[in-house]
């Protein structure tokens, strides 16, 4: 009896290191449970717009009177699916990889000038470090490791050890934080969305936005079709109508929570902040000493959301720290000649 249950779970310890191996998504447990909650949201959406379709003849005869309306809602309905993936499957941007990339560049550097013995153009491997509210770092002209960069960027006088990783055993630029789920620091760290599956950052903020965005656009076209079937076909089918009106329960609790999100969002982009800096502001050393009205990274709303859309391009342009000057001319009051010149832009 002894052998045969050893025989039995040699087999299943077999088998488990042959799934794990061939699906290495599945083999660990959070993976496991991040991949439950993404089928259970597409096979949510699908439910909820497969009933729309299966209860409401309405809107078949619609279809093919009027195709284009079905049509732009299918668009939408795919759209904010693919956006989703996308979202999920991004990268947040992580310390270890611009560390990894500043110091190959150095490396690069190196080798160059010692063949040459002649500056490094940016063809020789140069890399351009853009330190907002500073000035460019070149590695080409002036190598230095990853430290003297990352420190740079904060105060005169301001202890390594107080902006080290305990966990990767990296320096982190101003903004960035350790995640425990990712197990990685990233950079301009927001949150860590559990439905996504992965850490809210510096890259992919934007997408996670437009995700946001699409999701409560299709939500509300959603239940103004589910409204027009209760209000057209009520009293007709009662198992009909409490399955239609269970779903436009859940589509507007949905909605209410993704409008107050994507509202929230959107005044973090128009602000330049991130939502672990706003409500961990005060145990966050860099930010204690900033008064609560006073937004020590936001660089006018035209340029925040410029540089929210639009230059996202490239994990090196990183944040230094604003001077003493500077959050000092930020929390000083508007005049009138500060609306003339649209200082708030």
């Amino acid at each position: 009896m002894t052998t045969v249950v050893a025989v039995c779970r040699s087999f299943r310890d077999r088998a488990l290191a042959r799934f794990s191996h061939s699906f290495p998504c599945l083999s660990d447990p959070a993976q496991r449970s991040s991949l439950g909650l993404k089928v259970t949201l597409v096979m949510l959406h699908l439910i909820i717009v497969g009933i729309l379709f299966l209860f409401d003849g309405n809107l078949i005869e619609k279809t093919k009177k009027e195709p284009w309306y079905t049509a732009l809602y299918l668009s939408l309905f795919s759209a904010t699916l693919v956006q989703y993936f996308i979202t999920s499957s991004s990268s947040p941007g992580y310390v270890v990889d611009a560390m990894r990339a500043v110091n190959e560049a150095n490396v690069m550097y190196q080798k160059s000038s010692m063949a040459s013995k002649q500056p490094a153009s940016s063809k020789n491997g140069s890399l351009i470090v853009t330190v907002e509210g500073s000035q460019s770092y070149d590695q080409g002209s002036n190598p230095s490791s990853w430290t003297k960069l990352v420190m740079d960027m904060y105060p005169p006088g301001t202890p390594i050890r107080s902006c080290s990783c305990s966990y990767c055993n990296a320096e982190q630029p101003p903004r960035a934080k350790h995640c425990h789920d990712c197990d990685k620091c990233v950079l301009q760290f927001d949150h860590h969305c559990v439905w996504l599956g992965t850490c809210i950052g510096r890259d992919n903020h934007c997408k996670f936005w437009w995700y946001i965005f699409e999701e409560t656009a299709l939500c509300l076209w959603t239940s103004v079709l589910y409204i027009s079937f209760l209000t057209a076909n009520i009293s007709r089918s009662w198992w009909k109508d409490a399955i239609m009106i269970l779903l436009l329960i859940v589509l507007s609790i949905s909605i209410l929570f993704l409008l107050l999100l994507l509202l929230f969002h959107s005044y973090l982009v128009l602000t330049n902040q991130t939502t672990y800096e706003l409500v961990r502001r005060r145990r966050i050393s860099y930010l204690r000493q900033v008064p609560e009205r006073v937004f020590p990274f936001s660089k006018g709303v035209c340029r925040n959301l410029y540089n929210f859309c639009c230059a996202r391009s490239s994990i090196y342009s990183l944040e230094a720290l604003p001077s003493p000057e500077e959050l000092e001319e930020k929390a000083s009051p508007y005049t009138c000649l500060d609306v003339l010149s649209c200082r708030c832009c």
